[in-house]
């Protein structure tokens, strides 16, 4: 087998560093990032996540109405796949050998998203387009800092924003069905 170009000129030396400090797992003496600014950042992530899935299930037990039945199940789809945004973010910190901070304590200071209820079904998916929105600016924020130091987390991160999108687009359509109108002035932030 022909190892060439630049990158692998020197294969010896490629696998001799790969039997140094192997502890380290997937963390290679080439990895560009810095590795406890990663794990903080992923760990705000894991935190907005579950601020996500603790506000959708409880809007999906608590919409009512005739017109809720589809929303509930909206609800209920979004809170299940944030709780699997939040598996793979916590699995990526454990492969960064990093420490997942699943602790409720101070649970909402660590996310970017709030966790307002709201009281009428237009109030509760408003909230919850408020707080997708929310993510996809801060996920793709964290695309943009991991870019090329940690391809493997950004892709991850490029994942999960492209579901936040359709959730945000999910959302704004549930907004304009049942009457409510898209007014930023209505956000928290």
């Amino acid at each position: 087998m022909s190892h060439s170009g630049p990158f692998l000129s020197d294969i010896q030396k490629i696998r001799r560093r790969a039997r140094e400090h192997i502890e380290q797992g997937a963390v290679t003496q080439n990895y560009g990032g810095d590795l406890k600014k990663a794990v903080d950042l992923l760990n705000e992530a894991v935190a907005t996540e579950l601020v996500c899935v603790l506000r959708y299930k409880y809007h999906a037990v608590m919409a009512t109405g005739l017109a809720s039945e589809g929303v509930k199940a909206e609800f209920a789809e979004h809170a299940r796949e944030e709780a699997e945004h939040m598996d793979w973010l916590v699995e990526r910190i454990n492969q960064l050998g990093g420490k997942p901070n699943l602790n409720p304590e101070g649970l909402s200071m660590r996310a970017a998203s709030e966790y307002v209820e709201g009281t009428t079904l237009v109030q509760m998916i408003r909230e919850d387009l408020v707080a997708e929105r929310v993510a996809v600016e801060t996920y793709r924020d964290m695309v943009r800092y991991f870019a090329d130091k940690d391809p493997t987390t950004r892709a991850l991160l490029e994942r999960i924003l492209a579901k936040e999108e359709e959730h945000a687009d999910d959302m704004a359509s549930l907004l304009q069905l049942h009457g409510g109108t898209i007014d930023d002035t209505a956000d928290h932030a």
